[in-house]
């Protein structure tokens, strides 16, 4: 479709100027824990994945396509023409700002990040830019964006809106479509004619705008982004994620003030920045007519109190249907966790990363600073027989203890290991019970992860690791079933190459391997494929070598089969490659 207008000279030129006037003196710290306040606090948003893909729901000619519903297009490999056809179907009566706003709120939600442009280049506001909008090309005619940044004002959520900024299906010049010649044409110029002025328009149109969600920067030099600079200073005290453009050596990487690991949580948070698990409910990110693959509430809760312990946020999404609705089973898991923050947020919200790094067996930490003191929140995901808790290498003890729930009193004693925290035999909530801890000073810990020996080596046993889909044996091997997973934290003193062995015993032909989480969900991974041996009789078997900056690290070793016979795991090396 042809471009009706874009940005005026004179429009761009007073944003640049305003611009200056804000960052004429770089933002100090306290400036930026003063912009950061509200997102620290908030720790729980929700994440919106709407758009015209929920029209075909993840079928294209009556066949399924694999993958996110939202990616249809790419992977069916539509024509442009043919895909635009489909917002003469979408009409989604049954949208209601207000009940979508008031499920995030209850769900305990603080802020809502909502898709106004995904990858197929179909807006979701009123642009003035072309007329492939949810206004101008549907038999609804109605502006979403704008009822939703209504409903957030009038309930206290803050309004987020993702853009999709370099890759673009639909529009002449967009990244991503290699399928339709029609699409080809100069990626500056799209830029200039489609995506600054709709970022223009979502933040000059629809009040405050607290966060701009950007995604796949392709092709987004840093001269590229600065196309979209000026425009952040339309929305005083916006934040913005790290996914405006691709990162450069010479300006030190990526820019915006959010890391974003998408689908997984990093296994120690990132120290020192503030960071965002975004993650779906059940596969794909948009609506899909048959994906039932549903975490559970438990799952969801157990995820969000697992991310409040390393120090960052929970953006959990929803998908809505073509009607308007978001799924009877996201509202359920959602009134779930909200009933649990309930009881249960201040250890949520407005906390600070565990003191803890190594995992701790029976579950996560989180803490806050408050005059006078600060509160432990022990987050007891396994509340133990013997009803006691250690908090390995803290040899101070707290001058009180509760529990969240209930408000029972709890003792704790010095052992020579730690403190020790006494409990009555049945927890008090579920999936994750919250004992409070208060202390008169910060707490610290002796404990410490796993790091270079003497030979050089990095030794990672049992006790190092996370375990999914697996049992610790009494003599410290793993029992591993399908779908498995260990995940080992340890620190390396500098950047460099290391070569992995693994002690292992196998019945069955298996597929392992060992993988660093990347920013993206991504994975730098060396694999192996080994014949069994036997349920006891244990090799040591190289899986290749790996990348690994300075500092904490987290590593996954996980088999790509679903093999159901016996996986035994012991141990685990690192060694500089020879």
């Amino acid at each position: 479709m042809k471009i009706k207008h874009s940005i005026t000279f004179t429009g761009l030129v007073a944003v640049f100027f305003a611009v200056l006037s804000v960052t004429a003196l770089a933002e100090t710290s306290a400036e930026r824990d003063a912009r950061m306040a509200w997102w620290r606090e908030a720790r729980f948003g929700m994440f919106v994945h709407w758009g015209v893909f929920a029209v075909p729901a993840g079928a294209w000619n009556g066949k399924p396509v694999a993958g996110h519903s939202e990616w249809l297009m790419n992977q069916a490999a539509v024509p442009v023409d043919d895909y635009a056809k489909l917002a003469e179907r979408f009409n989604p009566t049954k949208f209601d700002a207000e009940a979508w706003v008031t499920l995030a709120k209850n769900t305990g939600m603080k802020y809502l990040v909502i898709t106004a442009k995904h990858h197929d280049g179909f807006a979701m506001f009123h642009t003035r830019v072309d007329g492939f909008n949810i206004f101008d090309a549907t038999p609804w005619h109605r502006d979403p964006l704008k009822e939703l940044a209504n409903a957030c004002r009038r309930q206290g959520i803050k309004l987020g809106v993702y853009y999709s900024q370099a890759q673009d299906w639909h529009h002449r010049g967009g990244r991503g479509n290699f399928w339709d010649p029609s699409q080809q044409g100069d990626f500056d110029q799209y830029l200039d004619a489609v995506a600054v002025p709709q970022v223009k328009e979502l933040l000059s149109n629809y009040g405050p705008v607290a966060v701009l969600w950007y995604d796949t920067p392709r092709n987004m030099t840093p001269a590229r982004a600065e196309k979209f600079l000026p425009l952040h200073a339309l929305q005083p005290g916006l934040i913005v994620n790290n996914r405006l453009r691709i990162s450069d050596a010479q300006t030190g990487g990526t820019i915006g003030d959010t890391e974003t690991p998408e689908q997984f949580i990093p296994a120690n948070g990132y120290p020192g920045k503030d960071w965002e698990t975004c993650m779906t409910m059940n596969d794909s990110w948009g609506f899909k007519k048959g994906d039932t693959n549903w975490k559970s509430a438990d799952d969801l809760i157990r995820k969000l109190s697992d991310i409040a312990s390393k120090g960052g946020n929970f953006l959990l999404n929803v998908g809505p249907d073509a009607q308007g609705e978001i799924p009877a089973a996201s509202r359920e898991r959602l009134q779930t966790v909200g009933a649990w923050l309930q009881r249960n947020g201040v250890a949520i919200y407005g906390t600070q990363a565990s003191p803890f790094q190594r995992r701790l067996p029976w579950g996560r930490v989180t803490q806050k600073t408050q005059a006078g003191g600060v509160t432990l929140f022990l987050h007891v995901w396994d509340w133990p027989a013997n009803r006691r808790l250690l908090l390995p290498g803290v040899h101070q003890l707290p001058r009180a203890g509760k529990l969240l729930v209930g408000g029972a009193a709890v003792t704790a004693e010095d052992a020579p290991e730690g403190i020790v925290v006494k409990l009555p035999a049945q927890p008090p909530d579920a999936p994750v019970a919250i004992v409070a801890l208060e202390f008169t000073q910060p707490v610290t810990t002796t404990q410490t992860l796993p790091a270079v020996a003497a030979d050089g080596r990095i030794l990672l046993t049992v006790s190092d690791c996370e375990i999914t889909n697996g049992k610790m044996s009494t003599n410290g091997d793993v029992s591993v079933e399908s779908r498995w997973n260990l995940e080992y934290l340890f620190t390396t003193p500098v950047e460099k190459y290391w070569t992995i062995k693994v002690e292992v015993a196998s019945m069955a032909y298996n597929r392992i391997v060992a993988a660093v989480p990347g920013p993206f969900g991504f994975s730098v991974a060396s694999a192996l494929q080994a014949w069994g041996r036997g349920p006891d009789d244990f090799v040591t078997i190289e899986l290749g070598t790996v990348h690994l900056p300075a500092g904490v690290n987290a590593l996954e070793l996980k088999s790509e089969m679903n093999d159901l016979r016996p996986l035994k795991i012991r141990r685990l090396w690192l060694a500089p490659p020879k």
